[in-house]
């Protein structure tokens, strides 16, 4: 290979370095109504009277619109693939507000200022009830968040409205019972993951416009253009085909930007007035307008025997959905079917429910799941180790899977007995090499620094997918140029991963020419193919695999072009670095590229995810605890990662770095605080800590040595493996150097200070 597995620099590094104007808000029409929406002041409430009369007469205001102006119909802001599982139970705008932030009315004005003054003239009149705060207590209350009567799901999820249930999951997998009563040892704990937002750099943004025929344009910071278009027309009652959506560069999503939170606003206003629109959410606006990470409550039972053998797990999960319920079945069930995928046990139970609350949404974040669940299955399986007096490494070596073994969970068994389709599993190796790269065993559990500072070492396993099983797919479309290069049309969404670079690399190593013949446009719903879009780490492998098909597929036609424009058979053209050769003759691409001047030669091919080929893990950390503060320093963050063979080093390593990073803030820093009526206390990065470089010095990356025979040239997935297993190996860390175990997330100095004094006392 000789452009894959390297490390080409990224294709707008400079661009976007420069501060070139390449994003949405930057791009919009300065004609463009500007768009501001007025926010519920309640957590739960309906709406007896709205009075627009004052702000509809202030000069500059287009339109002013309510509950009563917007289709009657319910649907979801998930952007999954049609028809999505998530339960249909949001309106553009609606007659019942259900948290505090919930859109009330939207106001479209020629300036900003202008469409303020016009919001806060907007007079409301609300009957308040009783909120849903506590989600654990939730299944019980008396109010239920969703008392309409025309909300639904697509496909039997275990909604259950009546009792603030969104969506349920149960699955039993083996003889667990078997597996306790087999057990010399059982553990019952119970984990706490916190609400965390995505906080992205660029805001949710989105202008519309309608095209010279009539037809809707919206162009989205959004992570999902062909779901967005198939939700604008739904919402808007619009054929599919009257809807254009375009992407341009996107400044960071991480799941937040699979789902649709600003789209439908400015697409109204524009369909209304005939002009172009615009809404730029203020950071306030995405920490109470958009959505979360799921909070989760977990029960959690283990045996296993004396010598460490683990026979069964028994999980019961509740999550925390919010007021509306998107995301909520997918990322309980991806929670449920992969959290131990890599342990070999007797058997397993998951018993999980997610539940509506007066909160704002929960929705997709890195990880979906397997984040939060990873934190409860590793943190017990130290308790167990500590439990059992065994070493936390040496108890995985003796239940992890190694390549051959058949998963007993998530959808499918993976390890075929067919060896050639066999995926690879370098689990062994991470764990192994981890371990000698953080020097465990000089270090481990703990070493003493001073009287007040002492270090302590912890570790993690982790499994993502690569893709969803038979459902994600995406597409590719080669063009040939007249002088011989080649435009790559995809409709994966880079959200600063890197993934025009490292689909461009795939092309041009399939192509056989140089990384600079390739151009690449993204995405844009009339021009490039269908993709699902970027979420559940399916981009290199997923639309990867479709790229390389159609650059085998260019190639093959090419070589006929070649042929007959040389009068010979087929068979007898080859080709290599560009050029075209029989017994008797050569022909370059850019040679072809002029005799076809006058012939488009266009090739498109897609692929869907057939097979599930997990990355792994190792996640191996050591902190210093400051012993009169509380103070919490992670010293040095060892990653390493089966991902098949990275595609590019350089954006595989900061894919991971910054993954890692992530994990911390979980961990350590990041916390959506409430008062006790419930509102949101840290609404703003001035106030929700984010861990910056400074609080991660070391971050250490190392790649397992593999191929993935299914993935494009050897690769899986990275993008969320690499944030699953920081929170569970620094609790784990914490408590090897104090003796202290946290079980609820985060873990700040404060909350820590006042366990030490406990612990004191």
């Amino acid at each position: 290979m000789k452009i894959v597995n390297s490390a080409a620099p990224k294709k707008d590094g400079m661009k976007l370095a420069t501060g070139a104007p390449v994003y949405t808000n930057d791009l919009a029409p300065k004609e463009s109504l500007i768009i501001k929406l007025l926010r519920s002041e309640h957590h739960f409430a309906r709406i007896k009277h709205i009075d627009t009369s004052k702000a509809e007469k202030v000069p500059g205001v287009a339109c002013v619109l309510t509950y009563k102006d917007v289709p009657n119909k319910r649907f979801t802001r998930a952007g999954q693939t049609y028809p999505e599982p998530s339960p249909q139970d949001w309106k553009m705008l609606d007659e019942i507000v259900r948290y505090k932030g919930d859109e009330v009315a939207i106001v479209a004005a020629t300036t900003e200022a202008i469409a303020i003054k016009a919001m806060k003239l907007i007079k409301v009149e609300y009957e308040v009830l009783e909120p849903v705060l506590d989600y654990k207590t939730a299944t019980e209350h008396v109010s239920i968040v969703h008392p309409e009567t025309d909300a639904f799901t697509h496909f039997e999820f275990g909604f259950k409205p009546e009792k603030n249930i969104a969506s349920s999951y149960f699955v039993e997998v083996g003889d667990y019972e078997k597996g306790f009563e087999e057990s010399d040892v059982i553990l019952t704990r119970n984990y706490e993951t916190q609400a965390t937002h995505p906080a992205m750099m660029e805001p949710v943004t989105t202008y519309t416009y309608l095209d010279h025929t009539g037809r809707l344009v919206v162009v989205s910071s959004t992570q999902i253009p062909f779901h967005v278009r198939r939700m604008i027309a739904n919402a808007m009652d619009l054929p599919m085909s009257q809807v254009r959506v375009i992407k341009p560069r996107i400044g960071g999503g991480f799941g937040c930007k699979q789902s649709s939170a600003s789209e439908f606003f400015p697409a109204l206003v524009t369909l209304k007035t005939g002009k172009p629109a615009k809404i730029f959410y203020t950071r306030k606006e995405i920490f109470l307008g958009t959505t979360r990470r799921h909070p989760f409550y977990f029960e959690v039972k283990i045996g296993a025997t004396k010598d460490g053998i683990v026979k069964a797990f028994d999980v019961k999960a509740t999550s925390d959905t919010g007021a509306y319920g998107e995301h909520a079945g997918t990322v309980m069930s991806a929670c449920a079917e992969k959290i131990m995928a890599y342990y070999k046990t007797e058997g397993y139970r998951f018993d999980g429910k997610a539940v509506y609350t007066n909160h704002v949404s929960s929705g997709a974040y890195r990880g979906y799941g397997k984040t939060q669940g990873g934190f409860a299955i590793e943190s017990i399986m130290n308790e167990l180790a500590h439990e059992l007096n065994m070493d936390p490494t040496e108890l995985r070596e003796k239940n992890i899977i190694h390549l051959g073994d058949h998963l007993r969970l998530g959808t499918s068994h993976v390890y075929d007995e067919d060896v050639t389709r066999q995926d690879t599993c370098e689990l062994e190796y991470c764990l192994k090499r981890g371990r000698e790269m953080i020097d465990w065993y000089n270090k481990y559990p703990s070493v003493k620094v001073s009287d007040t500072k002492v270090r302590g070492v912890g570790m993690a396993l982790a499994i993502q997918g690569s893709g969803v099983l038979n459902i994600d797919s995406g597409s590719a479309t080669i063009k040939l140029n007249s002088d011989g290069f080649f435009t790559l049309l995809i409709s994966a969404t880079d959200m600063g991963t890197g993934c025009d670079t490292i689909l461009s690399q795939m092309a041009a190593e399939s192509l056989q020419v140089p990384l600079d013949r390739i151009n690449v446009y993204s995405a844009d719903t009339d021009v490039t193919p269908y993709d699902d879009g970027s979420y559940a780490s399916s981009s290199t492998y997923v639309t990867g695999t479709a790229v390389r098909k159609a650059s085998d597929k260019m190639i093959e036609t090419l070589k006929s072009e070649v042929a007959a424009i040389l009068s010979v058979p087929c068979d007898q053209v080859t080709y290599s670095n560009g050029v075209f050769r029989t017994e008797e003759s050569t022909l370059t691409l850019e040679a072809l590229g002029g005799k076809l001047n006058r012939k488009q030669i266009t090739v498109t091919d897609s692929h869907v995810c057939d097979k599930e080929a997990p990355p792994y893990k190792a996640g191996f950390v050591e902190v210093e605890i400051d012993l009169e503060t509380g103070q919490i320093h992670v010293v040095d963050f060892v990653g390493v990662i089966d991902c098949g063979t990275p595609i590019n080093t350089n954006l595989a390593t900061v894919q991971a770095q910054g993954g890692m990073l992530q994990g911390i803030g979980m961990a350590l820093y990041e916390e959506s605080e409430r008062a006790t009526n419930g509102d949101e206390k840290n609404a703003s990065f001035l106030t929700y800590k984010l861990p910056s470089r400074k609080d991660a010095l070391i971050t250490r990356v190392e790649f397992a040595p593999s191929y993935e025979p299914t993935g494009p040239y050897g690769a899986k997935s990275i993008g969320e493996i690499v944030i699953n297993t920081a929170s569970p190996a620094i609790m784990d860390a914490i408590f090897n150097a104090t003796g202290i175990r946290v079980r609820k997330l985060p873990i700040t100095p404060s909350k820590f200070y006042e366990l030490l004094e406990q612990n004191r006392a």
